[in-house]
């Protein structure tokens, strides 16, 4: 007997196995043959037992079973097939004379795909395989696609971990940028708090000694969240550290070559134009930067769109320092101008970025400066680092949530209190 050139294959090139299960060997027999002409490998049983038998045993796609057999019926063998694991799916043709509504559903329910009558023509029993050959075309294809669904997400988790890993380690680094939460210099006192809302941000807060009686401080908040913010802050963490001209932007050497505390002013001027000519970002911060005198408790400052400073006096109530200013980063002739404020012994100035002042609380109230103000004043009596302790737990509370949505920072300069 001569097979078809392309006999029917899976998809691995394996040719497609049928299982003919009947009573019947003369039934059998005339199934087989007309299979076989057309290309399966076939194979026989005399009944459901024998039937699961050889399944069990081979890698079976088709199943082709009598409705009423002695022992196992088809419809209880499909139900034992179906109960079986397997990695592919097996396409099961029941023969009946049964044309009764309720008896067909009978037959779906117990796991057939498919029914033909009997006696079964040849040119119907080769239609009904070939419906059946599509449906496993189908499944496998969604079979390969699902694995390879799944390979990709393996993939993309092990990926996930990797970056997740880095950007704790990225947090850490950034917290590294705040190396002394607090400083001593003279008559000053400053403690900071650094909080991002993800696993980087774009807050920084610090100081940095000038010279034995000046002392700059800083709070800025750079666009956006994520790497790219955070990387923006390390560059200026870069421009706003050490205590020498040249390695600082907001220092300079005076006659004498001895290093001072540049005009506030013209370090944004000096930001802004480093930022739209040299760094090419998309990004823009705000800033509040002061140097601070503290011989005299004059402190000089520059507002760049960033919150208002708040200068609580001793038992004397307390004021907002600024007056609002462009961000940095967005105009190349934006002005800023510096202002002066003198403080007294007992007085204290509290920097803090936009995550304070914009929370909202469950109705969607802002904190606000007023809000903000009334904490500060409630807590004047507690040391710099405990105040920088309290405040995250005070917006907790008023949030009614740990996640704030936005990154929160805090700078608090204590001036003669001791």
């Amino acid at each position: 007997m001569q097979s078809p050139t392309h006999p029917p294959e899976t998809s691995a090139g394996r040719r497609l196995q049928v299982l003919v299960v009947d009573d019947s060997r003369l039934q059998r027999r005339i199934l087989s043959m007309a299979l076989k002409k057309k290309g399966y490998d076939v194979f026989e049983a005399e009944d459901g037992n024998h039937g699961f038998e050889i399944f069990s045993q081979n890698h079976i796609d088709i199943v082709i079973s009598d409705w009423m057999m002695p022992g196992l019926s088809g419809p209880d063998l499909c139900r034992k097939l179906r109960a079986v694991e397997s990695e592919h799916y097996v396409y099961i043709i029941l023969l009946t004379t049964k044309s009764e509504k309720d008896e067909i559903a009978q037959g779906f329910d117990a796991g057939a795909d498919d029914f033909l009558s009997k006696p079964v023509h040849a040119v119907e029993l080769m239609a009904r395989i070939t419906a059946g050959e599509r449906v496993m075309r189908m499944e496998r294809e969604l079979t390969t696609k699902n694995h390879l669904i799944s390979e990709t997400l393996a993939e993309l988790k092990t990926l996930y971990h990797a970056l997740d890993s880095d950007l704790i380690e990225a947090k850490k680094l950034q917290q590294s940028l705040v190396r002394d939460k607090t400083g001593t210099f003279g008559r000053a006192d400053l403690a900071l708090m650094l909080k991002s809302s993800g696993h980087v941000g774009g807050d920084l807060v610090g100081f940095f000694p000038i010279n034995d009686f000046e002392v700059g401080l800083y709070s800025l908040d750079v666009s956006g969240h994520g790497v790219s913010s955070a990387l923006m802050t390390a560059r200026l963490a870069g421009v706003l550290s050490g205590s020498m001209p040249g390695k600082n932007i907001a220092i300079e050497a005076d006659g004498a070559g001895q290093p001072v505390g540049r005009d506030p002013g013209a370090v944004a001027a000096d930001l802004n134009r480093l930022l739209l000519e040299e760094m090419e970002t998309e990004h823009y911060f705000t800033i509040m930067l002061g140097i601070l005198n503290i011989d005299t408790g004059v402190l000089r400052m520059v507002q760049a769109g960033h919150p208002h400073g708040h200068l609580l006096r001793n038992g004397a109530g307390s004021d907002l320092l600024g007056e609002g200013g462009l961000p940095i980063g967005l105009l190349d002739a934006a002005d800023y101008t510096s202002f002066t404020a003198t403080l007294a012994p007992g007085d204290r100035v509290l920097l803090v970025s936009d995550g304070f002042t914009e929370c909202t609380d469950p109705a969607g109230n802002m904190l606000d400066d007023e809000g903000l103000a009334a904490w500060f004043a409630q807590h004047r009596d507690l040391d710099g680092p405990a105040l920088m302790d309290i405040l995250p737990r005070d917006l907790e509370r008023f949030a009614q949530s740990t996640d704030f949505g936005d990154d929160i920072s805090a700078l608090v300069l204590d001036f003669g209190r001791g």
